[in-house]
């Protein structure tokens, strides 16, 4: 009876803190690990990796996931208030020669354009088009603050390429249509490569054939100019009708 009831106690209190524990996790969302892409093998955000020069300026590259970081990083900014941190928007920050660059990446084409809009028209009517240079590319929307020479700016813009890779969750509905260009493209480059082999056969068979008959002509030529005489028999046995062919020699002939 004893044994039963420290059993009953013990797991009594494991469900307490399993208990305790779940709706920690539940009253506490911010305790929970933030979704972002990391790069398997070193750690460092996907998003950093994409900034100009990124391996020299990674000790100095401070990544961003909401308002306050990001006006920790650069101060308080007039466009600022357009930026939304929802749904799996990310940004990182870095200093350059040129300025202060902001990569901001939206999870969507749809959100990265309607905040395009919105930061071209807040930037038309403050005005600040020198010391800000701001582009759109792919889902990046990207800035560069304190510019002092636009030029050189818009060249360190030029640097940054957007690159994403997608998934499908399902079955890929062109797989059908990568599978037949990729048969044809095959058939192509093997109908191709057939063709080149046999005209590469057969020329190198005529240029053998020619250097053999030439080799074999020379040949003859020197054997027909050491010759006193000439006849067409070939070297057969013929009749002496013309004088040419020699008298055989009787030791040359077999004995009875």
């Amino acid at each position: 009876m004893k044994k039963v009831w420290i059993v009953r106690f013990l797991y009594s209190i494991c469900a307490v803190f399993l208990l305790t524990g779940v709706f920690d996790a539940q009253s506490n969302p911010a305790s929970q690990a933030k979704s972002r892409e990391v790069s398997e093998d070193d750690g460092v955000p996907v998003l950093t990796k994409h900034l100009p020069d990124w391996e020299n300026i990674l000790n100095r590259a401070t990544y961003i996931l909401n308002q306050n970081d990001l006006q920790n990083a650069l101060g308080a900014r007039p466009v600022f208030d357009l930026i939304e941190f929802e749904s799996g928007t990310e940004a990182v920050t870095a200093p350059y020669n040129e300025g202060k660059l902001l990569l901001i990446e939206y999870s969507s084409p749809q959100s990265s354009i309607d905040a395009d809009n919105k930061i071209n028209q807040r930037l038309t009517e403050i005005g600040e088009t020198q010391s800000i240079v701001y582009r759109r590319i792919g889902n990046y929307n990207v800035f560069v603050f304190d510019a002092i020479d636009q030029t050189a700016a818009n060249a360190l813009l030029d640097q940054i390429k957007y690159q994403k890779s997608i998934q499908w969750l399902g079955e890929d509905p062109f797989l059908l249509k990568r599978a037949e260009r990729a048969m044809v493209k095959g058939l192509s480059e093997l109908f191709v490569s057939t063709v080149l082999a046999i005209v590469g056969i057969l020329g190198l068979a005529i240029l053998l054939g020619l250097v053999v008959g030439f080799v074999y002509f020379r040949l003859s030529d020197q054997r027909r100019a050491q010759m006193s005489q000439f006849t067409d028999a070939g070297g057969m046995t013929r009749l002496n009708l013309d004088g040419f062919t020699p008298e055989i020699v009787s030791d040359r002939l077999l004995q009875k």
